[in-house]
C-alpha cells in the first residue's frame, strides 16, 4: 500500500483507511489504486473474509480535491474522462469484490465521498456523520454512482432535492432512510463496523459472495432473471462443502465451522 491508504488487519478483517486527513480525506488517483489493490488482495487471500473502509482524522471523505479538479478544466475532454474512469473502476471494484465491504463513516461523506460510502455493501455511521451530494455547490454534477445508489432508497423527488440543493444530511436521517445499517455514537463507527465484519467473517465465504451478487442484481434484473440466477446459485450451493458443513452442523446441533473450509 502507499501513503494515500493505511491498511491493517484485525483477524480476518482487512481495514482500509483513507489517509489524507489534512484535506478531509479528499480523493486522489493514488487512493483509487491503493483501494483496488487492497480489494484484490482480499479477493485472493482466503484469510481475509471482510473489508472495512474508513478515513483517518475524523472524516470519511470530503470528495474530490477541488484544486486538482480546477486544473482539469485545461485538459482535453478525453483525458478528463480517463481521470474520471479511475473513480469508476474503484466503485466497480467495491461492488465486484467477493468479500463484504463495510463503510465506517465519521464526519464528512460529501460528493464522491458519499458515492464511496454508498457503494459499500453495508454502512455504519456515527451520529456526527454528515452526508451531502455536494456537487451543485461548485457547479458540478454527481459522479461515482451517487444518483444510482441513493435512488435505491429515496423517491425521485427526494433524490432531486438532495442533488439540486446539496444539503447536508445527518447520520440519523440517513439511518431513517435506510441508507445506514448501524448508527453509533460519535467515535464508535469504526469499532462497530469491525465487529460487524468479524461476525460476517464466520460465515460461508462462497455462499456470501453469491448472496452479495444477488443483492446487487435484484436492483436491476427482472423477476424472471432474478429467479433464474437464484436457482443457479442454489443448485451450486447444494453441492458445496459449505452446505455440507452448514446442514451437518444444524442436524448435529453444533455451531458450523466454515472457517476450517478456508484453511
Amino acid at each position: 500500500m502507499n501513503s494515500a491508504l493505511i491498511a491493517r488487519r484485525e483477524g480476518a478483517v482487512l481495514i482500509l483507511s483513507n489517509n489524507n486527513p489534512s484535506a478531509r480525506n479528499a480523493l486522489s488517483r493514488e487512493f483509487y489504486l491503493a483501494v483496488m489493490e487492497g480489494l484484490s488482495e482480499a479477493a485472493r487471500n482466503p484469510e481475509i473474509s471482510a473489508v472495512v473502509l474508513t478515513g483517518e482524522g475524523g472524516h470519511f471523505c470530503a470528495g474530490g480535491d477541488l484544486r486538482q479538479l480546477a486544473k482539469r478544466r485545461e485538459l482535453p475532454v478525453q483525458e478528463r474522462r480517463e481521470r474520471l474512469e479511475d473513480l469508476n473502476h474503484m466503485i466497480r471494484a467495491i461492488r465486484d469484490c467477493p468479500r463484504p465491504v463495510i463503510a465506517a463513516v465519521e464526519g464528512a461523506a460529501a460528493g464522491a465521498g458519499l458515492s464511496l460510502a454508498m457503494a459499500c455493501d453495508m454502512l455504519v455511521a456515527a451520529t456526527n456523520a454528515v452526508f451531502s451530494v455536494a456537487y451543485v455547490k461548485v457547479g458540478l454534477t454527481p459522479d461515482g454512482g451517487a444518483t444510482a445508489f441513493l435512488s435505491e432508497f429515496v423517491s425521485r423527488q427526494v433524490l432531486t432535492e438532495l442533488c439540486l440543493t446539496g444539503e447536508r444530511v445527518s447520520g440519523e436521517r440517513m439511518h431513517q432512510l435506510g441508507c445506514v445499517n448501524r448508527l453509533t455514537p460519535a467515535g464508535e463507527a469504526l469499532a462497530a463496523a469491525i465487529a460487524l465484519a468479524q461476525t460476517l467473517s464466520a460465515g460461508p465465504a462462497h455462499a456470501m459472495a453469491r448472496i452479495k451478487t444477488l443483492c446487487h442484481s435484484a436492483q436491476h434484473q427482472s423477476l424472471a432473471e432474478q429467479l433464474e440466477q437464484e436457482a443457479e446459485y442454489m443448485v451450486e450451493a447444494q453441492g458445496s462443502e459449505e452446505s455440507r458443513e452448514g446442514i451437518g452442523a444444524f442436524l448435529d446441533k453444533r455451531p458450523a465451522d466454515f472457517a476450517k473450509l478456508r484453511r
